[in-house]
C-alpha cells in the first residue's frame, strides 16, 4: 500500500511539471509572436577606445580683426576727394582722402606775412640798439672830458638797456610767428589723409562734400583692419564658468553664415575687467582664430 501511494504521488508531480513547462513555452511563444519584426532583432556594435573626457563651456562672442585702426582728421574741413572705399586694400602712406585746403592755405599765407612783419621789427630794434650804443660811447667820451653832466651819461645808458630789451621782445615775437607758421603748415599737410597701416578698409563714414569738424575730437573717416587672415573672438563667459577658462585652451565655435562648419581657435587672454549687465556678471575672453581663407568676417 505504501508503494502504491508513492507511485501515485510521483505521477501527480510529473503531470504538474509538464503542465508548467507547457504554460511557460506557450507564454514565450506568444510574446515573441506579438513582438516579432520582419527584419529580426538588430544588433549595434561599437569599438572600444580610450579618449579624453571633455568639459565644455558655452559662450557667445563677436569676431573682429586683431589690429583695427580708426583713421580720422586732425583738422576741420570739407571732403574734397576720396581715394578709398569699402573693401579697398591700402598700403601704409597711401592717400585715402583729401580735405579742401583753401582755408588752411590762407592761414599759412597770413602766418608768413606776420613772420615778415616781426622780422622787420627785429631789424628796426637792432638799428635802435646800435644807435644807442653809439650815443652811449660818445656820452662816455664827453663825460670823461667833463663836457656833459653825469645825468646825460645815465640817460644814454638807460636808453641802451631799453632798446636791448625791446630787441629781445621782438626776437621772441619772431620765434612765436615762426611757430605759428609751422603749425599752419602742419595743419595744411593734414588735409592730405593717408593710411597709417597696410590693410583693408572695412568701414567708410564720409562722402565727398561732407564737412568734418575736428574741434573737440578727431572724426573717424575710415576703419582699416590690418590682417583678416588672423581674427579674434571676444566672447562673454559667465562668472560661474570663468574659473574653468585658461589661456591656451582649444575652442570650437560656429557662425550663422556657415551653420554646418566648425571653426577652431585658442584662448589667448582672460580679461579681469568684469562686465555687469542686468546684474549678470561676465568676463571677456579673447580667442585667437586663424582665417586663411578669409571666410570669417568682422562682426560675425
Amino acid at each position: 500500500a505504501t508503494s502504491f501511494g508513492s507511485n501515485q504521488n510521483m505521477k501527480k508531480r510529473l503531470v504538474l511539471v509538464l503542465m508548467a513547462i507547457v504554460v511557460v513555452t506557450a507564454s514565450v511563444a506568444a510574446y515573441y509572436g506579438v513582438n516579432r519584426t520582419d527584419g529580426g532583432p538588430s544588433v549595434i556594435t561599437a569599438r572600444v577606445s580610450r579618449g579624453d573626457v571633455v568639459e565644455s563651456v558655452d559662450a557667445t562672442g563677436t569676431l573682429q580683426a586683431v589690429t583695427t585702426v580708426q583713421v580720422g582728421s586732425q583738422v576741420s574741413g570739407t571732403i574734397k576727394a576720396l581715394h578709398a572705399d569699402f573693401n579697398s586694400r591700402v598700403r601704409r602712406g597711401q592717400v585715402v582722402a583729401e580735405l579742401d585746403p583753401s582755408l588752411l592755405q590762407a592761414q599759412v599765407e597770413q602766418a608768413q606775412a606776420g613772420l615778415v612783419r616781426v622780422q622787420a621789427d627785429v631789424d628796426r630794434a637792432r638799428i635802435q640798439v646800435e644807435d644807442a650804443q653809439a650815443k652811449l660811447k660818445r656820452a662816455r667820451e664827453l663825460f670823461a672830458a667833463q663836457l656833459i653832466p653825469a645825468v646825460d651819461l645815465e640817460t644814454a645808458e638807460t636808453t641802451l638797456r631799453e632798446t636791448e630789451a625791446s630787441q629781445k621782445a621782438v626776437e621772441a615775437q619772431v620765434v612765436k610767428a615762426r611757430a605759428s607758421l609751422n603749425q599752419n603748415r602742419v595743419n595744411l599737410n593734414h588735409t592730405i589723409i593717408t593710411a597709417p597701416i597696410d590693410g583693408i578698409v572695412i568701414s567708410r563714414n564720409v562722402d565727398v562734400g561732407q564737412t568734418v569738424a575736428a574741434s573737440m575730437s578727431a572724426p573717424t573717416l575710415f576703419v582699416i583692419a590690418q590682417d583678416l587672415t588672423r581674427m579674434q573672438v571676444t566672447a562673454s563667459v559667465d562668472e560661474s564658468d570663468i574659473g574653468r577658462i585658461r589661456a591656451g585652451q582649444s575652442v570650437v565655435f560656429q557662425v550663422d553664415a556657415y551653420p554646418g562648419e566648425a571653426f577652431s581657435g585658442n584662448v589667448t587672454q582672460v580679461r579681469l575687467n568684469a562686465v555687469v549687465e542686468q546684474n549678470v556678471v561676465s568676463y571677456v575672453t579673447v580667442i585667437d582664430v586663424p582665417n586663411p581663407e578669409v571666410k570669417l568676417k568682422p562682426g560675425m
